[in-house]
């Protein structure tokens, strides 16, 4: 099966899949976390005045997440359908795999990072690495620690953040209150972006 090279995106593989669609490889599609690889300078420590979740159980947070909010960046600009998938590893570390919907190209794009945590593995503060050995943090600062049906993640800065979700959907009681979290951590929430989930992807 030939490969080619993407001229838009010049480190990512495009794989014909049987399916007539596209599959999406490699470290320049980026998705989700994907970026904060790049962020070589960045600390894996939370913003200050933010402190991550715990007790945090990375177990129970592994499996599937679909993106309901984000802050537009441009690794993700033009994405829909946008998920982050979790799963643990046998040395401890967790592979990230992220995908989103790129409409004008007709294409799903994926990028497969590692997670490992930055400290107490009790507490929900990770580092995230798609562009070894670069890595930058991941901070759950909000869980639904009864069941972890949502979350709400700050990245590196105050400049990322994402709201995840085990459904499409957020209830509207959750939304808010996550964002009244965010405002009293010092995020403006007004610039969110609301992600659609029309496709699926399995």
């Amino acid at each position: 099966m030939k490969c080619e090279v993407s001229r838009r995106f010049p480190h990512a593989v495009r794989v014909p899949e049987a399916s007539g669609g596209r599959r999406w490889r490699g470290c320049g599609i980026v998705v989700a976390l994907a970026a904060l690889a790049c962020l070589a300078a960045c600390s894996t420590t939370p913003p200050a005045g933010i402190v991550a979740v715990t007790p945090f159980e990375v177990t129970r947070y592994a499996g599937k997440w679909y993106e309901i909010a984000r802050f537009d960046s441009w690794f993700e600009r033009g994405l829909s359908n946008v998920n982050a998938t979790y799963n643990l590893r046998p040395d401890g570390s967790v592979e990230v795999v992220n995908r989103g919907y790129d409409a004008k190209a007709n294409a799903w794009r994926q990028a497969i990072g590692r997670a490992s945590f930055a400290g107490d593995p009790d507490r929900g503060s990770l580092r995230v690495s798609f562009f070894e050995p670069f890595s930058a943090g991941y901070h759950v600062v909000a869980l639904d620690q009864r069941n972890y049906q949502w979350a709400m993640v700050v990245g590196p800065t105050r400049g990322y953040l994402w709201i995840l979700s085990r459904e499409r959907q957020l209830p509207a009681e959750v939304r808010a209150q996550l964002l009244e979290q965010a405002t009293r951590l010092g995020i403006d929430t007004g610039s969110l972006v609301w992600v659609e989930h029309t496709r699926t992807d399995d």
